[in-house]
């Protein structure tokens, strides 16, 4: 099993007095620090512009985050589960996962960055503002620059294993597995939709809620990890009836009620499992 998910839009700082971050020490270190160290200088260079909330696409409001980027070399980390933060972390809870959770998500989990292309929970980063859909002065298009090393990182970890999709687009346009040939991967997106008088329809922040559950439970479930579609679409399916999340304003609880498994729309695209709730 390999999950992959988007980085949040919010960070925490680690506490003052961490050490920096160890480029050499992050997972997939041997394809990925050369562009890693690319990305962050060009970084630095862009947000210490005039116009650097311009050229990051960020409001001006977010300006002391970017007066951040200047300074990420010697900046103080913490596993990346606790920088990033948000609907999809909080409920897959991955800062406070148990000793064997935890060891599977280090594992298991890939968070996708415009700044590091890809990092494990466990792996030390500080906070940044970046986003995948960035043209990064000296660097180009970030989805396009870290393509081939992604590539290069992930194609064989993901072969003849299941891979479940939570990312956005920008972040899906950084990386995809192969359906084909030798490195051939079970490639899975996850579509949640909210049925209501019998209607259903496609959500945003449920969404994001109900993935990191379903990741959550994924990680914390005893036994072996799915590596295929129909592994994955029975583990899901052991969620079928639990209370997973409640209504911003409401109050009101809703339940996952049908998981189901839908073929690829193409040869080389995701097959797509389909999480309802209400």
């Amino acid at each position: 099993m390999l999950i992959c998910l988007p980085p949040s839009e919010g960070k925490t700082p680690a506490p003052d007095g961490a050490s920096p971050v160890d480029l050499a020490g992050l997972t997939g270190a041997e394809p990925l620090t050369g562009q890693r160290l690319a990305v962050l200088d060009a970084l630095a260079a862009a947000s210490a512009r005039p116009d650097a909330t311009e050229v990051l696409g960020v409001g001006a409001s977010l300006g002391a985050e970017v007066a951040r980027n200047t300074e990420l070399k010697a900046a103080p980390t913490a596993p990346a589960a606790r920088v990033y933060t948000g609907v999809l972390y909080a409920a897959a809870g991955l800062a406070d996962l148990p000793d064997a959770a935890a060891r599977r998500a280090a594992d298991d989990v890939r968070v996708f960055s415009g700044l590091w292309g890809a990092v494990s929970p466990a792996d030390r980063i500080p906070a940044y503002r970046l986003s995948m859909g960035v043209d990064l002065p000296g660097v180009g298009k970030l989805a396009t620059a870290w393509r081939p090393h992604l590539s290069a990182a992930l194609d064989a970890r993901a072969a003849g294993d299941v891979v479940v999709d939570c990312r956005s687009a920008a972040y899906l346009a950084a990386w995809k597995p192969a359906t084909t040939g030798d490195a051939a991967a079970d490639w899975v997106t996850v579509r949640v939709v909210r049925e209501t008088d019998g209607k259903r329809a496609v959500v945003s922040h449920n969404a994001k809620h109900t993935r990191g559950v379903l990741t959550g439970h994924l990680l914390r479930r005893s036994g072996a990890a799915p590596t295929t579609a129909a592994e994955l679409l029975d583990a899901a399916r052991e969620l079928d009836g639990e209370v997973i999340g409640t209504e911003v304003g409401t109050g009101l609880s809703y339940r996952m009620i049908e998981a189901t498994l839908h073929d690829a729309a193409t040869r080389r695209g995701p097959r797509t499992l389909e999480v309802v709730i209400a």
